[in-house]
């Protein structure tokens, strides 16, 4: 894929985001079709629960949820005793976790927004932090959240890593 079709995929990424989609369906509906998922609305039904750190618990990031979610596609073993192809797909899983951690420091939702600190665990989230009701998606939203470059980044990591 030339960096021309990957900024493409990365930009598609930013303007689902900014059409209010979360981190995880942005980074997975921009690449989904690459295998074959043709069908937008399925391919953001599937990666839906996984936004605001999956279910906005603030756990593993959306767009590194969405880039996981894409490896299985990529090469994720659908036999049960498939010890080798679930090694393969582990292993890309931690290289492209590996590759999200190392440019942003953390794969953590709510270390990457400033709710907690580096490191900590979520009992330092104020109960607010963790209610289910998304934000209204706002101009101050997106000035104030890193997302939109971490899910063009996700896609970015995504495609350079195949």
């Amino acid at each position: 894929m030339t960096e021309q079709e990957i900024e493409t995929r990365a930009q598609r990424a930013i303007d689902l985001f900014k059409q209010g989609y979360n981190c995880s369906q942005a980074v997975f509906a921009s690449c989904a079709d690459i295998y074959g998922v043709t069908d937008e609305q399925l391919a953001l039904r599937l990666s839906a629960s996984f936004g605001g750190g999956m279910g906005r618990m603030r756990l593993v990031c959306g767009a590194a949820s969405g880039m996981f979610m894409l490896a299985g596609l990529h090469n994720g073993s659908a036999t049960p005793h498939d010890n080798n192809g679930k090694m393969e797909n582990y292993a890309f899983v931690q290289q492209l976790a590996g590759d999200f951690k190392a440019k942003y420091g953390s794969l953590i939702c709510a270390e990457l927004l400033g709710l907690a600190p580096k490191g900590s665990t979520m009992e330092f989230l104020p109960a607010e932090a963790l209610r289910p009701k998304p934000e209204e998606r706002t101009q101050q939203y997106y000035e104030k959240r890193p997302c939109s470059e971490m899910v063009a980044e996700a896609v970015r990591i995504y495609l350079r890593s195949l």
